[in-house]
């Protein structure tokens, strides 16, 4: 476990061959990680947070209303969307005594004047119904997973391009070391 450790740390350690660029790629593996780790859970939990509020926000401002079907549920309908609901035309009225008509899905079995569950949104315009606590709960975290994930993956894809030209600047350094050493030999390697 010593051994493994010594190897894993071997940039940080005092070492005649230690270059400034391995120091270099230490502090921004190290750097890295940290933002990763950091950046990752504070997207997270913001992103959460925001999605959460949003659907709070929208839980709020809908309403259910009874409304009634005026016509027949499949008249019209080329094939129903799903097989319980079809569109159908209902009527309803806002709590400030205005008439609204509109298209909404509704059973298949319904018949013209029966009464159906409508969501409106704050204007009175029909809406789907909100999310329920638990799914929202779940689209949050789901969310707030994803945009950490994101978060961590973009720092630690930073770090690896930037490692990817640190090595690149090595190769160029060390061919352009053994073609110096090379050259009062007399003869050459490649």
């Amino acid at each position: 476990m010593t051994r493994r450790a010594g190897v894993w740390l071997w940039r940080w350690r005092r070492n005649p061959l230690r270059r400034t660029s391995d120091v270099v790629e230490a502090w921004i593996l190290l750097v890295a990680w940290v933002l990763a780790m950091a950046g990752g859970v504070l997207a997270g939990v913001l992103t959460a947070g925001a999605m959460q509020r949003n659907a709070d926000r929208v839980r709020a401002e809908t309403r259910p209303l009874s409304a009634v079907l005026t016509q027949d549920a499949t008249h019209g309908a080329a094939r129903p969307t799903s097989g319980a609901l079809v569109w159908g035309t209902v009527r309803w009225t806002d709590p400030d005594g205005s008439v609204h008509t509109g298209r909404t899905r509704v059973p298949v079995s319904a018949t013209p004047g029966t009464h159906v569950t409508v969501w409106t949104n704050g204007h009175g315009v029909l809406t789907s119904p909100p999310a329920s606590r638990a799914d929202s709960a779940f689209q949050s975290t789901l969310g707030g997973l994803w945009a950490g994930t994101a978060a961590a993956g973009v720092v630690i894809g930073g770090a690896k391009l930037v490692r990817t030209r640190l090595d690149r600047r090595r190769f160029d350094q060390w061919d352009k070391e053994w073609a110096r050493v090379d050259t009062p030999w007399g003869w050459k390697t490649g």
